[in-house]
This record gives C-alpha cells, structure tokens and sequence, in this order.
C-alpha cells in the first residue's frame, strides 16, 4: 500500500493510497482506540470514492462510532477505466431499459457479476494490506455496507472472506450466483429494499434476504424506487456499534 496524501480535519484524518491498481481512501479518527473496528464501506454505480455522500457517510462513521472506514474505487469507477465489457453491457442495459425491453435486467446482473469478479480479490488485498497498519492491526473487527452495486460484491466477499463479521447490504441485482452466495453468509446483516424498484424486482430481494443464512438478520422496506433513499438512508445507524463495537457501542 502506497499512501499518496494525507489530511487532517474536524477530528478526521484522511489517507488517499493505491495497492496496485487499486485506489482508495483511508478515514480515521485522530484519536484511535486500540482496536477500533474497520469499516469497508463500497460506494454505489455510477459513484467513486470521494463521491461527497459517501464521504459525508464516512465522516460520520469516523466521528460518531470511532471507526476506520475504508473505500475503493470499484472496477471501471472513479480512478479505474472501463474494459470494453464493462462498456458493452452498461450500453446494453441503457438500451434495454429506454426500449422496455425485459432483458435489462439480465445485463444489469451480467455486469454486476463481472464487476464483483474484479472487486472481491481486490477487497481482500484491501483488508490485508490495512490490517499491516500499527493503527489497525490484525484484531481489529470488521464490517461491511454497500448498496447497489457493492452489494453485488460485498454479498459473495462476505461470503467467502471470514474476517468481516457483520455487513449491510441493498438494492442488490437479481441473480444465481449471488442467491448462492447469500446462502453462505451467516454474519448478523442488515438488508434495504426500495419496494418500488422498477430496476430490481422487489421479489428477488425477498427471495435474497430470505436465502441469507445468517441467523440474525433485519429486513428494512420503504416506499419508493430504485433512487429514492429515506432522508436518514433506510439504516439503523447503531447495526455496526451493536456488532463490531466503537465509541458508541453502548
């Protein structure tokens, strides 16, 4: 891991880096416990790492909870390109869904799986080289959130990577694979659902949620589409302090 700059404001320190081709943010508070837990926060389609939500989302996490949160551009956002399938299926999709063609979501969850291939490994390569850091070390508990997009990828690597022991996820694409991966989650988990959404059908994601084998899990419905996210996000703000700890835990 390369630290490429760091800041310091409001009680936050913030660590841009890259491990490989990967890119990222590190936020911290300037005051750590020992031990404090990381937060693996996955940003949406269509958003990068520094998208100012999902800093602000960072930021709170940081100073309210006393957490480490960490972020990465996903495959083909932000700092990364786009391979020519990436650009094939987002085309695809657009295509699709202005024509009213079905398909649509077939191709949103062909390119969700072909991001998530890319980005689980990255994630993992991730919470290695964080955990390398005298700041966080090996024992710190770690969490996941992300919605949409990194839902699709945070579901498998929660799935399959031991170390994260409570996750948040929504809005996920309709898929196989990812029904399999939820069936190998059994961390405690959080799951939000647009029950509007004309993207994803609502019955897939009560079909996911059910197949999650986590014997502590939450389902969180609300009105509205695919982009219409309740003022305070839809999220227990105290899932993670409950599970992984921090300043705010009790």
């Amino acid at each position: 891991m390369h630290v490429i700059s760091e800041t310091s404001s409001n009680g936050v320190i913030e660590r841009t880096f890259t491990l490989g081709d990967i890119t990222g943010v590190l936020w911290s508070p300037e005051s750590a416990a020992d031990g404090a837990p990381l937060l693996l926060s996955g940003h949406p389609a269509g958003m990068d790492k520094k998208a100012p939500i999902h800093v602000a989302r960072a930021h709170a996490s940081v100073t309210t909870d006393g957490f480490h949160v960490a972020t990465i551009d996903i495959p083909g956002h932000g700092d990364r390109p786009r391979t020519a399938r990436d650009n094939h299926l987002i085309d695809g999709f657009r295509r699709a869904r202005a024509d009213g063609d079905p398909s649509f979501g077939r191709i949103l969850a062909d390119y969700c799986a072909c991001v998530a291939e890319r980005a689980v490994p990255e994630w993992r390569a991730t919470i290695d080289a964080l955990q390398s850091l005298p700041d966080i070390g090996a024992g710190a508990p770690i969490g996941y959130v992300g919605m949409s997009l990194s839902s699709a990828i945070g579901i498998p690597l929660t799935a399959n990577e031991p170390r994260i022991t409570a996750a948040m996820f929504g809005w996920a694409s309709a898929h196989d694979d990812l029904l399999e991966a939820a069936k190998r989650v059994t961390v405690p988990i959080e799951y939000l659902l647009p029950w509007d959404d004309q993207e994803i059908p609502r019955e897939f994601g009560l079909e996911l949620f059910g197949a999650f084998a986590s014997e502590n899990k939450v389902l969180h419905a609300f009105p509205g589409g695919h982009h219409q996210v309740p003022r305070d996000g839809g999220v227990d703000t105290r899932f993670f302090a409950r599970h992984l700890g921090g300043v705010s835990a009790a």
